[in-house]
């Protein structure tokens, strides 16, 4: 066996593969394949190969250069014609929920104006690092990576962006360095403005879920929303009804403040899935304001958004 064979097959067990060597003049170089490896999981295959390699006979110096394949990743919109109807609370949810159903995934909060994951998601005042120019998101104690505007200025600092300048923003987090992630969930804006088109003409989302509560100004604007998806071929997964039906803490009375049955009302007009409702209650406000989502729990609130992430998870399998 000579020098080289002996060096690759000391890599093989610990590297999967991964790695090819050459051993020459006592300098071992190697060319590391991290495609899709998170930063901390790069770090540790590239110390146990230069350990490995380190000891072998006539190894003198250890050279590790690592390559990677663009990852391609599966982008998730969830969307909304009009601001003020939960949407950003249920992308954090939806995007906990697919986590603890398996997938990789990672959240963009793409509400450059407005930001709210880094509160959703209890990582205010964490920014991000950037290693060769290229953003890091920030690492939630719920398993899914983030990345938001609101974690890249000071907190309360407007950001008064024309739409070049949002759009850029939106690329830089969308080409983060993601790592394992293979499913990011995008928060857009409300709207069908700069932000909405720069994203589907250069990162086309997989499919939108929308997002509206049951009244009827809320409706019309989903529905400008679900056709300007339509019109850039993008397909819809489905319509959630948010703040539909409010049950008193006190008398469990159920009361319809917005209206009730609008967007199922929609869904089938329009002929696109209904994925369900979510109630107008006071724990998924509190639980959200404290930086807990719901579905992180195990209470009715995880179960409800489960099954929503069930949905979502069964269309991306289809």
């Amino acid at each position: 066996m000579t020098d080289t064979e002996a060096l690759n097959a000391a890599l093989a067990p610990i590297t999967a593969g991964r790695a090819t060597g050459r051993l020459e003049g006592g300098r071992a170089s190697i060319v590391l394949d991290v495609t899709g490896l998170a930063e901390a999981s790069r770090e540790e295959l590239e110390a146990d190969i230069r350990r490995t390699a380190g000891t072998l006979p006539g190894v003198e110096e250890v050279r590790v250069l690592m390559t990677s394949e663009r990852r391609t990743r599966r982008l998730i919109a969830v969307a909304s014609g009009k601001g003020g109807v939960g949407k950003s609370t249920v992308a954090a949810n939806l995007a906990i929920a697919l986590q603890r159903r398996g997938r990789r995934v990672g959240l963009v909060d793409a509400d450059i104006y407005g930001p709210s994951q880094p509160r959703l998601l209890g990582v205010e005042g964490v920014k991000p690092q950037a290693r060769d120019k290229v953003l890091l998101p920030v690492q939630t104690r719920f398993g899914v990576p983030m990345l938001s505007m609101g974690g890249l200025v000071a907190e309360g600092q407007a950001i008064a962006w024309r739409g070049p300048m949002a759009g850029g923003a939106l690329g830089q987090m969308v080409d983060a360095d993601w790592g394992e992630t293979d499913l990011l969930v995008l928060d857009l804006p409300p709207g069908t403005g700069d932000v909405q088109l720069t994203m589907i003409q250069k990162h086309k989302p997989a499919g939108a879920v929308i997002v509206s509560t049951p009244q009827d100004l809320a409706l019309i604007d989903a529905t400008r929303a679900i056709d300007l998806f339509n019109k850039a071929g993008v397909p819809i997964i489905g319509l959630i009804e948010n703040m539909s039906g409010y049950v008193c803490p006190h008398c469990e009375g159920v009361s319809n403040p917005f209206g009730t049955g609008g967007a199922q009302d929609i869904s089938a007009k329009l002929g696109i899935p209904f994925l369900g409702r979510i109630p107008l209650e006071m724990a998924i406000r509190s639980a959200s304001d404290a930086g807990e989502p719901p579905a992180a729990g195990n209470g009715p609130q995880a179960e409800l958004f489960a099954g929503l992430a069930g949905q979502v998870d069964d269309w991306l399998k289809g």
